[in-house]
């Protein structure tokens, strides 16, 4: 204790004893040689009583602090900066007090899109969002998500470079992939009808030639995280194709390379077609959908239809092309050849390249390092957000975005009992097509040489 508190109690006590000592205490009358008042004596002593205990309360605070410093407490921890720079670009003063192309080109590095397709997401999301009770604002937990999704990043990493705990980065990942693929698909993935049906049929047709064409349908697999080889359904994710478990998206495109229709059912071990049928398209292309707009070519009713690749069964409302054989045998039907020509370049053009801007953009899909519970649901959110950002016209720079998966063999598609009258049909009216096809381009071939 300090020497001079160790002085100031020594007097208050002598102090006391002198206004009220003990005896007087057990006395019943002052001595009459005591020099001081009586008076006095039962005044002062309960103050001098309440001081000394002021005091000794002063001193045990004292040394209670003294001796807590000598073991200091480590010091607080600083804010996280790489976190706080991260969502310092969500500032609206900064945001409005940049270049619109440098804040879109800065805010397409960080998120995958620029800032006005991501206030429209946040204007979206924004209601449902606020429900999920996560422990950071809308905006914060948006960013969160797409820098996962553009980025390809796991929750582990993401979360050390932003000082972040990984369990929140998950949570925020799957808050908004949950809402992207539930609340915003019926309003960006859409079926065309009325006037952007017809305006898919005229520009399919206007690049392959094949009239009442509305749509390219391929399938394509999306790497999984390793899960454990005891899982249960480990072996339902692995293909002969493939040295990695994987499942299936399944989409149709448009010209725009817009998915019209997206569908995650299937495990790696599946194929196209059985994928194809057990998906709610097959259902709606039989009996609800692409029913307007019916033609007549040589004599059949021609409904609009997709255009798929052999993978795929050959039906009334999905052609497919004709099975490929030598190059002599290609050249002695030349129908068939100039079919298969106009569905590859179609193809191409639309629901491939779509694929591959899709798998450019949104990293994660090449690597998917989420849980297979929460795979279908992050798969469909990033088909949203594709959309979102070919609907307002985001860049697709010259192919920096597009991402190839490498090629693997046609799994053939095989007819099943059921379907024998709709394989006929299908036949049928790919065969009147084609070879409606081939005419048309004879009389152009003709009418371009004319006469010299």
């Amino acid at each position: 204790m300090d020497p001079s508190m160790l002085l100031m109690l020594s007097n208050l006590l002598h102090l006391h004893n002198h206004l009220d000592p003990m005896p007087s205490l057990l006395s019943s009358s002052p001595s009459p040689s005591s020099p001081i008042d009586p008076n006095l004596s039962s005044s002062a002593a309960p103050l001098l009583f309440f001081a000394l205990a002021s005091v000794l309360s002063y001193a045990s605070s004292t040394l209670n602090q003294s001796n807590s410093s000598s073991s200091p407490s480590p010091p607080p921890r600083p804010p996280p900066r790489s976190s706080s720079s991260f969502f310092l670009s969500l500032s609206s003063d900064r945001i409005w007090s940049m270049d619109p192309s440098a804040r879109d080109a800065k805010w397409r590095s960080q998120y995958g899109l620029s800032y006005p397709v991501f206030a429209t997401l946040l204007d979206h999301l924004r209601p449902h969002l606020s429900l999920s009770h996560l422990p950071v604002p809308t905006d914060h937990a948006l960013s969160i998500a797409l820098c996962r999704l553009s980025r390809g990043v796991s929750s582990r990493s993401l979360a050390r470079s932003l000082s972040l705990p990984p369990s929140l980065i998950s949570r925020a990942t799957h808050a908004v992939t949950r809402l992207l693929s539930t609340r915003l698909y019926p309003d960006y993935v859409k079926t065309p009808i009325s006037h952007r049906l017809l305006q898919t049929i005229s520009s399919f047709k206007d690049l392959t030639s094949l009239p009442n064409c509305c749509g390219f349908i391929a399938s394509s697999p999306v790497r999984l995280r390793l899960p454990s080889s005891e899982d249960d359904e480990f072996e339902n994710l692995l293909s002969p194709n493939r040295s990695y478990p994987s499942i299936l998206l399944q989409v149709v495109s448009d010209h725009r390379k817009i998915f019209w229709d997206a569908c995650v059912r299937a495990p790696g071990s599946s194929d196209p077609s059985s994928h194809f049928r057990d998906s709610s398209l097959y259902d709606r292309l039989s009996t609800k959908i692409l029913r307007d707009s019916v033609i007549t070519v040589r004599g059949h009713h021609v409904r609009p239809y997709i255009v798929g690749d052999s993978s795929y069964p050959l039906l009334p409302f999905l052609l497919t092309p004709f099975a490929s054989g030598s190059a002599s045998a290609a050249a002695a039907n030349p129908t068939h050849e100039t079919f298969n020509a106009a569905v590859s370049k179609g193809r191409s053009a639309s629901v491939e390249a779509a694929i591959a801007l899709l798998k450019g953009r949104w990293k994660i899909l090449r690597n998917l390092n989420v849980g297979l519970n929460h795979a279908a649901q992050t798969v469909v959110a990033c088909v949203v957000l594709h959309n979102m950002c070919q609907i307002a016209g985001e860049p697709e720079d010259d192919g920096k975005y597009l991402w190839r998966d490498p090629p693997e063999s046609l799994q053939l598609a095989r007819p099943v009992e059921n379907e024998h009258s709709l394989y006929y049909a299908g036949e049928n009216l790919r065969q009147a097509l084609a070879e409606d096809l081939y005419e048309k381009q004879q009389r152009l071939s003709r009418a371009g040489a004319g006469p010299r």
